[in-house]
């Protein structure tokens, strides 16, 4: 007769064979940075002085790091070093000391000379890089080996297949080998599923780390922060109280000597597929479960599925006068330097909340920067409304600042209101701090093997799958561009689809960056 008695079985604790392998066996070899394309403009401007400024903070040690550099140009390991030594400038607060920390830092670079898709070339890397390895008495298996590729998108697949077969780490040992591949991921969602399979096929994608130098911007860390760390954020940020977003990229410069590039691409492709894209999820996502990376990432591929496809009718496409001119680029180019558009989130919490993102090139001002405008006030019994909307606006770049735009009493014996602002400006709240350049931020996270501010696959495709159906018309000369003067807003088109999606400008009021 069965007993109906309750009895509770101990069970055995779960374990994970690869979770207490990553804790018990710390990252102790040393470390070697391989640049491919080290003599190329991005190694030169970005790469190298992040790699510089991580030394002189003490996250990259003499003892334990090596720089290599690697491209087809048949130079010295001095010349390499001569040619970068002009972009290795001291930041404010590190002037001190400068000449002896980069006579030491560039004794660290290396060079190899080499093809990008025959495996000479990386066997002597390779070669080079076991050498210093063997020097630092580093065990077999406990190295590090992190591979930069500032090089065109077009050769990632010779060049991580060289890497793959010439230079891998063994990591039984905590070693490990990493690749960061640099923007554009391909040119659409057929190019982009193509060029991730065939980098798949020999890395895992834990080992592979898509950098989009925009989730480095200090703001742009903020946005988590700022989120989910102030009580008075959450219950106002959604489409009850916000009317819309705006998320804007603008230069006051043109394509200066990149226009053969820039039109292979174009202004959505270059910028607000990827970089505002971004920021977007950020600004949109729900809350994660924690802030692991893959928690994180998870709640920005959500937000990008919930994006329902963009309609003719708000996209505004410019091209500005003179970029015909450009020797580099076609007559007939219809590629675009200018675009407005208004993204929908189907969702819960945006229904109805018009995102529009805004960027272009050889406008009348350079800034990015988010917008978000609150509705209007109900029962407004100051007629604050003609004044402008509420706004909480993030400053990206230049000057970076965080400031409220709200309605006060103007100082006086009269009820006047007016706009006034509650201001965060970085420059003056923050005199003894350097804001690190996202490439720094990044290259540090990519050597903790942190993937939170790296674009995941899944996340890569939902973006190109939001964006490729416009771009194909655009490519085929079915959605034109409209001329814009230089040094203007852009086209007057794009002003009265903000309009449309229910933004209204505030007249009167410009924001001041606070002086010191």
């Amino acid at each position: 007769m069965a007993s109906d008695t309750w009895t509770l079985e101990k069970r055995a604790p779960l374990r994970s064979d690869s979770v207490l392998k990553e804790v018990n066996v710390p990252e102790i070899g040393c470390l070697s940075i391989v640049v491919l394309g080290a003599s190329g403009d991005l190694a030169k401007k970005k790469t190298f002085p992040a790699l510089f400024n991580l030394y002189r903070q003490g996250f990259l040690q003499s003892q334990e790091v090596y720089i290599f550099g690697y491209a087809r140009t048949k130079i010295s390991d001095e010349e390499l070093r001569d040619r970068i030594r002009g972009y290795l400038v001291p930041s404010k607060n590190t002037a001190e000391g400068h000449e002896e920390d980069l006579s030491n830092f560039l004794q660290l670079i290396k060079y190899v000379c080499g093809s990008y898709d025959t495996e000479e070339g990386y066997q002597s890397l390779d070669k080079e890089i076991a050498e210093h390895e063997n020097l630092r008495n580093s065990k077999e298996g406990s190295s590090r080996r992190l591979f930069y590729l500032a090089l065109p998108p077009s050769v990632y697949p010779p060049v991580c297949k060289m890497i793959r077969n010439c230079c891998m780490n063994k990591s039984d040992l905590g070693g490990w080998t990493r690749i960061v591949v640099e923007k554009p991921f391909g040119r659409d969602l057929e190019s982009a599923e193509q060029l991730s399979n065939q980098i798949g096929e020999l890395f895992e994608e834990p080992q592979i780390y898509r950098i989009d130098h925009y989730l480095g911007k200090e703001l742009v860390q903020n946005l988590l922060v700022l989120r989910f760390a102030n009580r008075f954020f959450m219950p106002l940020w959604n489409r009850d109280n916000i009317d819309n977003i705006q998320i804007v990229f603008r230069e006051d410069f043109g394509t200066d000597g990149r226009g053969g590039y820039f039109d292979q691409y174009g202004i959505i492709r270059d910028i607000i597929q990827n970089h505002l894209l971004q920021v977007l999820c950020l600004v949109a996502m729900e809350k994660p479960v924690s802030l692991k990376p893959e928690h994180i990432r998870d709640e920005k591929v959500k937000v990008l599925q919930c994006v329902i496809p963009i309609k003719d009718e708000e996209v505004v496409l410019g091209q500005y006068e003179g970029y015909l001119e450009d020797p580099t680029v076609p007559d007939d180019s219809h590629t675009p330097t200018f675009a407005t558009m208004v993204l929908r989130i189907h969702n819960e919490r945006w229904e109805g909340v018009p995102f529009i993102l805004k960027a272009g090139k050889a406008l009348n001002s350079r800034k990015a920067e988010i917008r978000v405008q609150f509705k209007d006030v109900p029962g407004d019994i100051f007629k604050s409304n003609k004044q402008g909307r509420n706004e909480f606006v993030i400053r990206l770049q230049p000057s970076e600042a965080m400031y409220m735009k709200l309605t006060v009493k103007q100082p006086g014996l009269k009820m006047l209101a007016i706009q006034s602002e509650m201001d965060l400006s970085y420059g003056q709240r923050y005199q003894d701090i350097t804001i690190p350049e996202a490439y720094e931020r990044l290259i540090l996270d990519t050597i903790r093997g942190d993937q939170q501010h790296f674009v995941r696959r899944d996340e890569l495709k939902a973006a190109w799958e939001i964006f490729t159906p416009l771009l194909h018309r655009i490519d085929n000369g079915e959605f034109k561009s409209i001329p814009y003067k230089r040094g203007s807003r852009g086209p007057e088109e794009a002003d009265e689809l903000l309009k449309r999606a229910g933004y209204v400008q505030t007249h009167g009021y410009i924001w001041i960056p606070p002086t010191l």
